[in-house]
C-alpha cells in the first residue's frame, strides 16, 4: 500500500484498512462528485492487491462496455492476446470468476481487489449489467473470505438508490459504504503544502472559496503564485481547466442536467435559501417524484445543502448551493460567456462590490461546512446541539421587526449561539449601526421564540474584530479562521 501519498482521508483509510484486514468478504461503494479523489484513494490505498480493475465508459453502448471488460481482463492477465469479448455481462462475470479462481491457484495469502469504477455508466439500458452484478456477489463473491469488491460511482444518488439502498439482489449485501466529500480546509492545506504550494490561511480560503475542496481542481495550483493568480490562470484564462468545466460536470453526473442547472440557478439567486416549493415554483418545474429525485441527486452530489429552520418541521426545509466552484461559475465565469476578460482580470475585480458580496455569501458556506471545527473552538465538541438557520418575517399588518440568523447553534447547556459570519480582509469593525442591528436580531429572536436560554452572539471573520465599546457589549465569542483550520 502507499497509504503515504493520500492526504487526510482518515476516516475513511479506516474503513478500508478494516476491510483489509477482515476474515470475511468485502462489498464497498464508494461515491462523491466528479473529481473528488475516489479512484485515486481506492489505487492508491490497495495499490498491488488490486487483481482486476474495471472502468465504465460515459454514454457508451453494451458493445464497447463489454469490449473494455475484455481489454481489462487482458490487462489483468498478463495476456498478449485479447480475450474473446464476452457477449453479456452475465458472460463477462463468469469469465471474471474464471480469473479469480486461477488467480487463487497462484496467490493463496492476503486479500484480493476487485474495482469497478463508475458502475453507474455500465448500466446501460437492458444491459442487465446490475442483475448480472448481483449474480455475480450473491452466487460467487459473497463466499470469498479473501475478495474485496470495491464499486465507484460518481452518480451519487444512483449510487445510493441501486447499490447502497437496493431493494432488489444487492439487498444489505453491502459491508461498508465510503460518501467521499471534498476537502476541508486542513486537508486543502496539507494537500498544496504536499506539492510545494505556500499560502497563508487567508489565501487558501481564498482560493477554496472559488474552487471548493475538490483535490483535481486544487491541483491545478502551481508553486509561486497567490491564490488571485492561480484562480486567474485556472478560472479564467482561455486554457484554464475550469473555465469550461461546469457543463461537462453536470452532464457527466446526471441525465437531463438541464433541470439540475435551473434549480442551481434559481438558488443561487436567493442566497438566504428556499423552500422546495419555492424553488420548484421559480425553476417552472412541476411537484412530484422527478422533482424529489433531482433535488436529492443535487444534494447528495454536494451541491445544494438542505437545513430545517430552528423551530419549524421537516416540510419547512430550505435549500441552499452548498458547492463553491458553482457558485464561484455562475456569479463570475458564466457571465462571460465565450469572451477573454485578459490577463489579471480576477486581480483587477478586488475592490468590485458584487465580490464583497459573493465573497460573504461563500464565506458564510464555508462555516457551516466545517460547523464541527466552530462548536470545538467555542468549547462543546462533545455538546449535543442543532444547528441552521432562522429568520423571521412580520406580518405585513403589523410594525415589528424581521430579523435573519444564517447560522444558530441550540445547545443542551441552556445555551444558544446566534453566529454572524464576516469576510473582510483586516479585521472587521463593529460599528453603532451593525450594533444595534445585532441587538435587534438578538431581541426580536427572544420575543419570537420565547426562549429561556441563555442567548451569545458569536462572530466568525477572517481576522478577529476590532476591540471597541460596541464590540465589547454585544459579542461574546468571537472566532476567526485560524479556528476553521
Amino acid at each position: 500500500m502507499t497509504k503515504e501519498k493520500i492526504t487526510g482521508r482518515l476516516d475513511e483509510i479506516r474503513i478500508l484498512e478494516k476491510a483489509l484486514h477482515s476474515a470475511d468478504p468485502e462489498f464497498i461503494a464508494v461515491y462523491g462528485r466528479r473529481r473528488v479523489g475516489k479512484t485515486f484513494l481506492i489505487r492508491e490505498f490497495y495499490a498491488d492487491a488490486i487483481c482486476f480493475e474495471l472502468i465504465g465508459v460515459h454514454e457508451a453502448s453494451l458493445k464497447v462496455q463489454l469490449n473494455n471488460f475484455a481489454q481489462s481482463l487482458k490487462s489483468a492477465m498478463g495476456m498478449g492476446i485479447l480475450p474473446q469479448a464476452p457477449g453479456t455481462w452475465v458472460e463477462a462475470f463468469s469469465y471474471l470468476e474464471q480469473f479469480l479462481e486461477s488467480f487463487n491457484q497462484k496467490q493463496n495469502t492476503g486479500k484480493r481487489v476487485v474495482f469497478i469504477d463508475e458502475l453507474p455508466w455500465l448500466n446501460t439500458p437492458k444491459s442487465n449489467f446490475l442483475a448480472a452484478l448481483e449474480h455475480f456477489w450473491n452466487s460467487y463473491g459473497s463466499k470469498q473470505s479473501n475478495l474485496i469488491l470495491v464499486v465507484c460511482g460518481s452518480a451519487a444518488s444512483w449510487m445510493i438508490q441501486k447499490i447502497v439502498n437496493s431493494q432488489g439482489g444487492l439487498h444489505n449485501r453491502l459491508t461498508r459504504q465510503i460518501r467521499l466529500l471534498p476537502f476541508t480546509l486542513s486537508e486543502t492545506e496539507s494537500f498544496l503544502k504536499s506539492r510545494g504550494v505556500v499560502l497563508t490561511r487567508f489565501q487558501i480560503i481564498s482560493l477554496y472559496m472559488a474552487m471548493g475542496g475538490v483535490p483535481f481542481y486544487l491541483r491545478q495550483a502551481e508553486p509561486g503564485l497567490s491564490s488571485a493568480q492561480i484562480i486567474d490562470k485556472v478560472c479564467f484564462s482561455k486554457d484554464g481547466l475550469l473555465r469550461n468545466e461546469f457543463e461537462k460536470l453536470f452532464a457527466s453526473l446526471f441525465d437531463q442536467s438541464d433541470q439540475h442547472i435551473l434549480i442551481v440557478d434559481v438558488l443561487r439567486q436567493n442566497r438566504t435559501g428556499m423552500s422546495r416549493n419555492l424553488i420548484l415554483s421559480a425553476a417552472k418545474i412541476h411537484s412530484g417524484g422527478t422533482a424529489s429525485k433531482i433535488l436529492e441527486e443535487l444534494e447528495e452530489s454536494g451541491f445544494i445543502a438542505s437545513w430545517i429552520p430552528f423551530g419549524k418541521k421537516s416540510n419547512d426545509t430550505i435549500y441552499r448551493i452548498a458547492d463553491e466552484f458553482t457558485l464561484f461559475y455562475f456569479d463570475w465565469i458564466k457571465p462571460l460567456g465565450k469572451r477573454d476578460p485578459g490577463e489579471g482580470y480576477w486581480m483587477s475585480q478586488q475592490n468590485d462590490p458584487r465580490k464583497r458580496a459573493w465573497g460573504g455569501y461563500t464565506f458564510e458556506g464555508i462555516c457551516m461546512k466545517h460547523f464541527q471545527k466552530i462548536k470545538n473552538a467555542l468549547g462543546i465538541g462533545m455538546v449535543e446541539t442543532f444547528h441552521g438557520p432562522w429568520h423571521h418575517i412580520p406580518p405585513k399588518s403589523t410594525e415589528g421587526a424581521g430579523a435573519q440568523i444564517d447560522l444558530l447553534i441550540d445547545r443542551k447547556d441552556a445555551t444558544i449561539n446566534l453566529c454572524e459570519m464576516k469576510f473582510s480582509e483586516s479585521e472587521f469593525t463593529i460599528d453603532a449601526a451593525y450594533a444595534k442591528l445585532l441587538r435587534q436580531k438578538k431581541e426580536v429572536f427572544k420575543n419570537e421564540t420565547k426562549t429561556r436560554k441563555n442567548i451569545f452572539v458569536t462572530m466568525i471573520t477572517t481576522f478577529g474584530i476590532a476591540d471597541n465599546s460596541w464590540s465589547n457589549d454585544i459579542v461574546s465569542n468571537s472566532l476567526t479562521i485560524e479556528n476553521l483550520f
